[in-house]
């Protein structure tokens, strides 16, 4: 079977024009592009997901199906349609301007974690449905991959033609009628997302290690300057254990961490923290080894209570117990957050013979690491951190170190080294499993004809083959799932199939010493007439006090309720060099300066600020800068809340400039290059590390609209669209008094012409207070 899915496969590549010319469509009403050329150039992405939902009868299903999206059509399967060529599909339909994906989180399915995205219509309440994937990895693919298409079906409602063949009762939908049409057929290039249905029955072989990415490697520690004062002051069976000194200083108790390398992927390790079952956290976790999940809060949160019998440690007291919530995300790097905190639940009151305790509010960072050198054994970098106080269970005074480690932090932090332990005892969830190899070469699409096509899009993980290959991982499997009932879904029985693989090596870049050494560099410096702005137009002068927003401008350092400009030097940002030694150094001075911020509440929603009359862009000093650039942070709540940026530039912005074709470009390149990086100068140390200081690109995280009219170009963000992004910015609100949030704004730099990159606007908020929006005014 495995030889003949890679036979098939590259003869799709060989003869996919062949194909293509053989390829007949059932006449419809919204059938795809009928020309050759655009056949070609359309990306498909496929691979096997689970259907999940209810019933008629109100019982869960769990169903594997093999899901293709091309161009904007997206096509369910029960078979691979490469294995079997005449297998019709159970549905069909285009991607609509109203359809939205959103990733829902963990989920637990059959007593397996799943990861979970829901597809809906703002439209259309009824056309809704969830997919299931076997990785967070593979959510976020699939959640790009429909985002591609939608791009797509954008393009096209753009031609008069398209108008007349898209019918809103042919979107594609998981509980409606099905259409025995398929779209996938004659692909000449195939992306795989994820591995075949029978792995995901395989506990063990669940997670496939990631393709290694040096950008990940060299900056994990985040994109700020680091304001932390960590010091080693013990090791322990291997670990390093390390104090906050400058965090202790200013917090009741003492921040520690410990520091290991774990020879097993970020996605095991991932998993094997959060499982609750006893027989494999008994092999490793000391302390916290008897859970039980409460509630499941949704799928980046849930409440469990653990026991705890202390004879291990001391004689002659009574067994603890200790309820604590969790909160998970995934990075775009593939590093893993776990927030864990003590908490109350109505279902798990005091019980009798046991002591309840405060467990130790703490946090988990696994972070994927390089394999060593000619080995195909995947690591990564674990570090637990906790909040140690004097008082309360586990408590321990700073002057006691000799005695430290007989304490119970100490356990705690040790974890780390059980963990280690557990995956060198069982090499084979730490090896490269022998999978299928698919190498499909992809062939560049021409340029100029759709925005997916753009330079970006060829950046883009789900577009661009790494390297010069792109590998999948599968495992073979001894069992045969048990197909449910459907509404709607045939009973076939599904295949199996065994697939196999070679190693996969990985590319290292140099490093380049003389800007370690600071030498100078051999590369001839950026010419100034190839800046962002035209240096040679005569600067406006910009009068600040005609920008007035509802936010005002700090007087001094420990102002509260305020905003001021930090400038770009507590960031780091690509250097000229980063494409050959991926370094980055720090920030120089924002390009464009920030003139007001305005702190607004209202019962809706607010998009698109700048249009609005009474607006500052709007204002006559604002239609007289050359450009604004208008950010405007939608914060989820009751009532709503938006914190808009208004960045000026005092000349015009240079045509065919990086920021150009920013402004100009459409929302595919713009979400690819749109980034932030987020700092916590001051504040709760939980909440710095929650945040975190790693730049994130926006347009991917969560939804970003454009504006772009005039002199200015508006950017909402819609920061509840996400329920990672919402689960942070909960935790944030609930310290926002005391916290003071540096932010900057840049425009991701790929090619080696549009390095070094540059801060874009940065902005620093002071101990901002809820109560102090101002209710904003529409038209």
């Amino acid at each position: 079977m495995a030889n003949h899915v890679n036979t098939v496969m590259l003869n799709l590549v060989k003869q996919g024009h062949a194909r293509q010319q053989s390829l007949e469509l059932s006449p419809t009403n919204f059938s795809p592009p009928n020309s050759q050329r655009e056949q070609r150039e359309s990306a498909a992405y496929a691979g096997w997901v689970y259907h999940v939902g209810l019933n008629s009868l109100g019982y869960p299903f769990c169903h594997a199906r093999f899901l293709v999206i091309k161009g904007k059509y997206v096509t369910m399967y029960k078979h691979d349609p490469q294995d079997q060529p005449r297998t019709v599909p159970l549905r069909t339909g285009f991607v609509g301007q109203h359809l939205m994906v959103e990733e829902v989180g963990r989920q637990i399915y059959h007593g397996r974690a799943l990861y979970v995205l829901r597809i809906f219509s703002r439209m259309d309440h009824s056309r809704q449905g969830e997919f299931a994937c076997d990785s967070a990895e593979e959510v976020e693919k699939w959640i790009a991959a429909f985002n591609h298409a939608k791009e797509e079906a954008e393009y096209d409602l753009e031609r008069a033609s398209s108008r007349r063949l898209m019918n809103t009762e042919d979107e594609f939908k998981l509980n409606g009628p099905r259409h025995h049409r398929s779209y996938s057929r004659g692909l000449n290039k195939l992306i795989t997302i994820g591995r075949g249905p029978e792995l995901l029955l395989r506990r063990a072989s669940m997670v496939s290690p990631q393709t290694s990415d040096s950008d990940s490697y060299y900056q994990r520690e985040g994109d700020t300057v680091e304001q932390a004062d960590w010091r080693c002051f013990r090791t322990v069976n291997g670990l390093r254990i390390f104090e906050d000194v400058a965090a202790s200083k200013a917090e009741k108790g003492t921040i520690m961490k410990s520091v290991g390398v774990v020879d097993a992927a970020p996605d095991t390790i991932f998993e094997m923290v959060m499982s609750l079952e006893k027989s494999l956290r008994y092999q490793w976790d000391v302390l916290t080894a008897d859970l039980e999940l409460v509630e499941q809060l949704d799928g980046h949160s849930d409440i469990v209570y653990g026991t705890f019998d202390p004879k291990y440690f001391k004689r002659w007291h009574a067994k603890r117990d200790f309820v604590f919530s969790r909160y998970w995300r995934r990075d775009q790097d593939g590093s893993y957050l776990i927030h864990q905190i003590s908490t109350m639940h109505k279902l798990r009151p005091v019980k009798y013979g046991y002591q309840r305790i405060d467990f130790n509010p703490g946090i988990w960072e696994i972070s994927p690491l390089p394999p060593r050198p000619g080995t195909n054994v995947a690591r990564s970098l674990v570090t637990q951190i906790m909040e140690v106080r004097s008082t309360g269970w586990g408590r321990w005074k700073a002057s006691h170190y000799a005695k430290f480690h007989k304490t119970v932090p100490c356990v705690m932090l040790c974890r780390i080294a059980g963990l280690r332990e557990f995956f060198a005892a069982k090499p084979e969830l730490s090896m490269t499993p022998e999978a299928a190899e698919r190498v499909i070469t992809a062939t560049s699409p021409k340029a100029g004809r759709k925005p997916s096509e753009s330079p970006d899009a060829l950046s883009d993980p789900l577009v661009q083959v790494p390297e010069s290959n792109e590998e999948f991982y599968d495992a073979i499997m001894g069992a045969e799932p048990v197909d449910e009932t459907e509404g709607g879904d045939s009973g076939e029985d599904e295949s199996k199939s065994a697939h196999k693989t070679p190693g996969h090596s990985h590319r290292f870049r140099t490093v380049s010493w003389s800007v370690m050494m600071g030498l100078p560099s051999k590369r001839p410096p950026a010419r100034e007439e190839n800046g962002e702005l035209v240096l040679s137009a005569l600067p406006v002068t910009i009068d600040g006090s005609a920008f007035k927003g509802s936010l005002r401008r700090s007087v001094y350092d420990k102002d509260s309720d305020c905003w001021s400009e930090p400038g770009g030097k507590g960031f780091m940002v690509r250097g000229r060099t980063y494409n050959d030694d991926s370094l980055k150094v720090p920030g120089t001075d924002p390009l464009l300066k920030l003139m007001a911020v305005d702190w607004i509440t209202s019962e809706e929603k607010v998009d698109f600020v700048a249009k609005n009359p009474k607006s500052i862009v709007q204002s006559a000093a604002g239609k007289m800068a050359p450009f604004i650039l208008v950010v405007n942070l939608q914060v989820p709540a009751k009532p709503n809340y938006s914190m808009v940026f208004y960045y000026v530039a005092d000349r015009p912005v240079r045509k065919g400039s990086l920021l150009d074709r920013f402004i100009n470009g459409d929302d595919a390149y713009r979400n690819a290059r749109f980034k932030l990086i987020p700092s916590i100068v001051e504040g709760y140390w939980m909440v710095k590390r929650a945040v975190g200081t790693k730049a994130c690109l926006l347009g991917r995280a969560v939804t970003c609209r454009y504006l772009r009219e005039d002199n200015f170009l508006e950017i909402d963000v819609d920061i509840g669209s996400s329920s990672v992004a919402r689960g942070v910015i909960g935790l944030v609100l609930g310290y926002v008094t005391s916290l003071v949030v540096d932010l900057a704004i840049l425009i991701e730099a790929k090619e080696e012409s549009e390095l070094p990159e540059y801060v874009l606007g940065a902005i620093r908020v002071n101990r901002i207070r809820v109560e102090s929006a101002v209710p904003f005014k529409g038209t």
